[in-house]
C-alpha cells in the first residue's frame, strides 16, 4: 500500500501491524471505535535513528514538516495534586504550556513531564509517544490545526515506525479536547 503522505517504501493498516506497536498503542488500535475506521490508521516502518523531526523530514520528505504532529506529556500542579495530560500540536509549533495548557488543566503551574514519567506512565518510548493508546482518564489536548489535516504523521509508541492518522480521528480519541491556539509559532 502506498502512504498518503511522505516518501515511505510502504504503509500498512495499523490493525495488520499490531506486532510493531507497543502494547498500549496496539490495544487502542485493536479496540478502536471512532467514526474513522481503524484500517485508515496506517503504520509505516522507519529508521529509529531518524525519529527526531528535523532528521526525519530529511529522509522521508520535507513536506512532512507541515503534516507532522508532536505528542508531548505535560504535568499540571495545583496544591498537592498533579494532573498528567498529553498535548498534540503540529511539529512546526510549540505547546503553549504556560498559557492554554495551564488554564485548561486549572493548574497553578504546568510544565513538560520528566522523560521517565512520560515513558513510565504511557508505556511508550521517548521520541515515539503518540496520543493513540494513552492511559484512561488523561486529558488529550489537540490543536485544531492537527484535526484540519487529511493525514497527520505521529509517533507509533516506539522510535521505530510512525502512524499516519486522519486528522479528524484525533478529535475522537478518548479524553480529546480540540483547542484553538494550543500550538504557537
Amino acid at each position: 500500500m502506498h502512504a498518503p503522505i511522505g516518501n515511505f517504501d510502504s504503509a500498512a493498516p495499523a490493525p495488520d501491524r499490531l506486532d510493531a506497536l507497543t502494547r498500549p498503542v496496539a490495544d487502542a488500535v485493536r479496540h478502536w471505535s471512532g467514526t474513522v475506521p481503524a484500517d485508515q490508521i496506517l503504520y509505516v516502518d522507519t529508521e529509529p535513528d531518524w525519529a527526531d523531526t528535523a532528521t526525519f523530514v530529511e529522509h522521508y520528505g520535507r513536506e512532512l514538516l507541515e503534516q507532522s504532529a508532536n505528542c508531548v506529556v505535560v504535568t499540571g500542579k495545583r496544591g498537592g495534586g498533579t494532573t498528567l495530560a498529553a498535548c498534540v500540536v503540529l511539529s512546526t509549533t510549540r505547546v503553549d504550556v504556560n498559557g492554554v495548557v495551564r488554564r485548561r488543566l486549572g493548574a497553578r503551574k504546568a510544565s513538560f513531564a520528566a522523560m521517565d514519567t512520560a515513558t513510565g506512565e504511557t508505556g511508550m518510548e521517548y521520541g515515539g509517544i503518540t496520543p493513540v493508546g494513552l492511559p484512561a482518564g488523561w486529558p488529550v489536548l489537540v490543536d485544531s490545526a492537527v484535526v484540519d489535516l487529511p493525514y497527520v504523521l505521529v509517533g507509533s509508541g516506539r522510535r521505530r515506525g510512525k502512524l499516519l492518522v486522519p486528522g479528524k480521528a484525533f478529535a475522537e480519541l478518548p479524553g480529546a479536547e480540540v483547542l484553538e491556539g494550543l500550538g504557537v509559532a
